[in-house]
């Protein structure tokens, strides 16, 4: 699995290598270990977590506070041809739905929540 998460790193993140420390936490990730990684902004953190996913299948949930960086990082998956969406507030029950329609079906990589979302009424009833 190392060779396949080197592989996503260059082809679809035009990186060639990982940092020290996003190596260990994707490798630990990849092992199926229970992990946690602190690391400063700017440390990568988003692949410590994008590139597992990436080689393993399903769909990787992504609880995030921050509906702008949530935003951002959907753009940037889509940019590089990945499926990804974010549920967070301010969105109608309609948008929601469809958006978790769309994640039962397979139809998306990341799903990104803000922490409220996850307590909604809907969201439970669907996972």
């Amino acid at each position: 699995m190392e060779k396949q998460a080197k592989d996503i790193l260059k082809q679809v993140f035009g990186h060639d290598d990982f940092r020290p420390v996003q190596r260990q936490v994707i490798l630990s990730v990849l092992d199926s270990k229970d992990t946690f990684a602190l690391m400063p902004t700017g440390g990568g953190k988003s692949l410590c977590y994008q590139i597992p996913a990436l080689v393993q299948e399903g769909i990787c949930l992504v609880i995030s506070p921050l509906i702008a960086l949530m935003k951002d990082q959907v753009d940037q998956l889509k940019s590089k041809g990945i499926l990804a969406q974010a549920i967070y507030s301010g969105m109608s029950y309609r948008e929601i739905d469809r958006v978790l329609d769309n994640c039962v079906h397979g139809n998306y990589k990341f799903l990104y929540v803000s922490p409220e979302r996850l307590k909604s009424e809907l969201f439970l009833e669907r996972f």
